[in-house]
């Protein structure tokens, strides 16, 4: 890898995130392709995150840290893989249910997605089945449902609804995770994924879409 890639890659992982974008920068003045430095680096430097995770060496502080960091790059970035014309890996329209406010969960998620090349539309909090029915109507490849509270779980289920009586359903992959969601839950309500974790919810985003 080269040095500089090497130095975004090591600024991620450590959640170095005014070094981040500095080194960012200097990539792109020496005339690295945007896409080099987001998947050589960025993409693989959140990969190596979600590794650690899982392997309980991070934790999600850690994991906030280093998604803050890519996200600091990331920004210097996409006009530049816009320009290119690089494709994202798809797009994911994520919330919190309608009734829930927690969103600490769904925003390292958020930017999980992002870090492995996901287009990522952030709904925010307390969304109405509606609007994530009018996100999928406006191209979202994926819709990702958070809840945190057993109370509001039942909003996954009438999102799913929703989208079943817009005519949606067969179009767009739904996955759901949250404290109190399980695996089992979601294969009662009919979603077509489920993510114990924030790192999971890569694999499991890219798996929907077969990439």
């Amino acid at each position: 890898m080269k040095p500089v890639l090497q130095a975004i890659f090591d600024g991620i992982k450590n959640g170095e995130n005014t070094l981040v974008p500095q080194k960012v920068q200097e990539a792109l003045n020496a005339g690295i392709p945007a896409a080099e430095i987001l998947n050589d680096s960025m993409i693989s430097a959140m990969a190596e995150v979600g590794r650690l995770f899982e392997e309980g060496e991070y934790f999600v502080p850690e994991m906030l840290i280093a998604a803050r960091a890519m996200q600091a790059g990331l920004s210097l970035l996409k006009p530049q893989l816009a320009q290119a014309g690089i494709k994202s890996s798809g797009k994911v329209a994520i919330g919190t249910v309608k009734g829930d406010l927690h969103d600490i969960g769904k925003n390292l998620v958020a930017m999980m997605l992002e870090g492995a090349g996901f287009e990522i539309q952030d709904m925010g909090t307390d969304v109405t089945p509606e609007k994530f029915v009018d996100a999928a109507r406006g191209g979202a490849n994926v819709v990702a449902l958070s809840a945190l509270l057993t109370t509001t779980m039942p909003n996954m289920k009438n999102t799913i609804e929703a989208l079943k009586a817009a005519g949606l359903r067969d179009k767009v992959k739904v996955m759901i995770g949250g404290a109190p969601v399980t695996e089992a839950y979601a294969k009662q309500i009919g979603a077509d994924g489920y993510s114990a974790d924030a790192s999971r919810a890569v694999a499991t985003a890219k798996a929907l879409l077969g990439l």
